[in-house]
């Protein structure tokens, strides 16, 4: 068997699908990677370019840390940091819903690589924008990159749906989300080595570079569904396409009208996920955005331990990401664990290790201590992405792309909230001021596990449920044809059927019975017996129908 599915593997057992023609590019050099199938290379890629997006994101804390080091000190106030801060997310938060219309309505894949791309290029002019100490310039430059990134998650959810077999998408999908935290990873000690070794506008330009390249080869290497890729096995596209069966294909696009935007604000499945991302995203940013400055102020760590010693939980994150994903999958595929419990095992799990954890920091009396907490927490954080951030494709695939549109929406709130309220907070950055932060965190952490173990669900929600190809094909029995049937009576009714199915006006010869004199309640010849009475009359059925053989039809 192929590890594509239950298949065999023989290439001569299977037919040659129909392939779209070559670019130009493809014929000097095929776009795959050794060694991986085409879903998994759609993964990967994926996965570097969250890292690149976050790892973008991670540049503007440290760089702040350091200018506020050196002579280039920042003149800006406290309410003004955290707007250049918040900034981001105001871009952010206004795309996710037309990015979810948008990844349904065009190309994901282009969506996803066009974003990265884009936010990619106007990284190259943030530091101009520090260095000329214009937070207005700076502003603007961050509300952009937020808008273009805004489309980013509900692309990404775009692209599974075609390309993840349902009992893979725990898997791929993590494997790919999992570049957000890795960018975390890498941003770090990438950054605070530029910094010392450069100056502190060097990550900005890194980055914008590694961004571009990253473009083009997502260009090369990606394409919208697995039908449109011009080297993909025989085996991994039968073995995709017949997974997903007719699940891949809307008979209509989701738009505005069309959308059951009732269905989502009533339903309480569809608020767990909110509030878990809401959740989610504000410890997230939180150490995103003052990781660095925590280490520095309340441990008086230099810079460069700072990067390595900051990176350590966001590794363990990237590791436990996919593991969470292999491990879900498995529980779910073996039937150990249903998608409802699996989800919300996972999702609340993570949750409360990481708050539990977050007031070990809060109370933490050494910086060994603090590390070792935050790792912990951090870590087990990873396994909660395994829940809420795949539940939309559990609960409605073909509104995934919306939902994870919507949901992203109100994490980004949360992202605009998070700056404020710590800089509220931290005055003095004393210790009581980040015992503070971290048990605030805590808080709303746990306040995230209580309401998605109440009202998570897994399963398919009815409002989500649409008729498959299959159905729209083959059933005869719609509205319009029921009515057909009801005017027609049961002797005619059978040539009716075989008609709309085959298509051809096909005659039976079909003879009415005369309407019976009538007799008496006891008269043996009105009964089926009766030799002399008239019956309907159809010639012996070929094989000349759309589907099945004689044996499968009923008459």
């Amino acid at each position: 068997m192929d590890e594509g599915g239950d298949y065999p593997s023989s290439p001569d057992s299977l037919p040659e699908p129909e392939r779209p023609p070559l670019r130009h590019i493809d014929k000097y050099i095929r776009p795959e990677c050794p060694c991986l199938s085409k879903r998994v290379t759609v993964a990967v890629l994926t996965c570097m370019g969250f890292i690149i997006m976050f790892g973008m994101r991670c540049n503007m804390g440290m760089a702040k840390v350091k200018m506020e080091e050196g002579k280039a000190k920042m003149k800006w106030s406290v309410t003004t940091s955290s707007a250049v801060d918040a900034s981001i997310f105001w871009g952010y938060f206004i795309t996710q819903i037309p990015g979810g219309f948008l990844a349904a309505r065009y190309p994901p894949n282009r969506l996803f690589g066009a974003a990265i791309g884009c936010s990619s290029l106007l990284h190259f002019f943030v530091p101009s924008a520090m260095e000329l100490q214009n937070p207005g310039l700076a502003i603007t430059i961050r509300v952009m990159q937020g808008l273009v990134e805004g489309v980013t998650y509900p692309a990404c959810h775009g692209i599974w749906r075609y390309w993840a077999p349902p009992l893979e998408r725990s898997r791929l999908a993590t494997l790919a989300f999992c570049g957000c935290y890795a960018g975390l990873m890498f941003s770090m000690p990438i950054t605070g080595e530029l910094i010392k070794r450069i100056g502190w506008h060097s990550p900005f330009y890194f980055y914008g570079s590694v961004g571009i390249l990253w473009y083009l080869s997502w260009l090369w290497l990606v394409f919208e569904k697995p039908c449109k890729h011009p080297t993909i096995e025989a085996r991994e596209l039968m073995y995709i396409e017949n997974s997903l069966g007719g699940a891949a294909q809307s008979h209509t696009i989701p738009s505005i009208t069309n959308t059951p935007w009732k269905a989502f604000f009533t339903s309480m499945p569809v608020y767990a996920i909110f509030v878990a991302n809401f959740c989610r995203s504000y410890n997230f940013y939180l150490l995103v955005l003052f990781q660095a400055l925590y280490f520095t102020s309340r441990w008086e760590m230099d810079i460069e331990k700072n990067a390595f010693l900051g990176a350590f939980p966001h590794l363990l994150m990237t590791i436990i990401v996919p593991t969470g994903g292999v491990l879900a999958d498995y529980l779910r595929k073996r039937e150990i664990l249903t998608t409802t419990q699996v989800r919300k095992l996972f999702n609340c799990g993570g949750f409360g290790m990481e708050a539990t954890f977050f007031l070990v920091v809060a109370y933490a009396t050494s910086s060994t201590a603090a590390v070792i907490a935050l790792s912990c927490g951090v870590a087990f954080s990873g396994f909660a992405i395994s829940g809420y951030n795949v539940n939309h494709l559990d609960i409605a695939p073909k509104y995934a792309s919306i939902l994870m549109g919507l949901s992203n929406g109100i994490g980004s709130i949360a992202g605009c909230i998070c700056p404020y309220a710590v800089d509220l907070i931290l005055t003095e950055k004393s210790d009581d001021e980040w015992k503070l932060v971290f048990i605030m965190a805590a808080m709303v952490h746990y306040v995230g596990v209580v309401f998605y173990a109440l009202f998570a669900s897994g399963e398919l929600q009815p409002w989500a449920e649409s008729k498959s190809l299959e159905d729209k094909q083959w059933n005869p029995y719609d509205a319009a044809f029921d009515g057909e049937i009801k005017k027609s009576s049961s002797v005619q009714s059978n040539g009716l059927l075989q008609r709309r199915l085959s298509g051809k006006n096909v005659n039976y010869g079909t003879v009415e019975p005369p309407a019976p004199p009538i007799v008496s309640a006891g008269n043996p010849f009105v009964q089926s017996t009766n030799p002399f009475r008239q019956e309907a009359v159809q010639p012996e059925p070929h094989d000349s129908y759309m589907h099945g053989t004689v044996d499968d039809r009923e008459y």
